[in-house]
């Protein structure tokens, strides 16, 4: 199998991942956001800027949080639904007992930006 194939095949379809791959169907930026292959289609250089703004809303989240949601996302990659619930319950469990969660929760009652502890 080549390389990614089974991802793409996972995001796309059997049918049109065999016409990128084998066949070097190129496909266009509104085609491809259809697809699901692509989250975003920006202007033609905004795409650094866009990146950036995005950046941004990661960057306001708790840093604990974007870690554990990282690990889930990679973990889910490669195992079943199965493990990846069971890890999920784990980190959250995890999660809950950080100065993060009460800080979150504080920030969002008292209308602020949060000041997060936890690295």
């Amino acid at each position: 199998m080549c390389r990614g194939t089974q991802n793409l095949t996972a995001l796309v379809g059997e049918g049109w991942a065999k016409l990128i791959i084998l066949c070097g169907e190129q496909v266009s930026s509104e085609k491809a956001l259809k697809m699901g292959l692509v989250e975003e289609v920006v202007g033609k250089g905004e795409s650094l800027q866009s990146a950036i703004v995005l950046a941004g809303k990661v960057e306001n989240q708790s840093p604990s949080s974007v870690a554990a949601c990282k690990t889930l996302i990679q973990t889910i990659r490669y195992s079943s639904r199965a493990h990846g619930l069971i890890r999920e319950r784990e980190l959250f469990i995890k999660l809950f007992d950080t100065e993060d969660q009460a800080e979150g929760v504080s920030a969002f009652l008292e209308k602020r930006k949060p000041q997060w502890k936890n690295q």
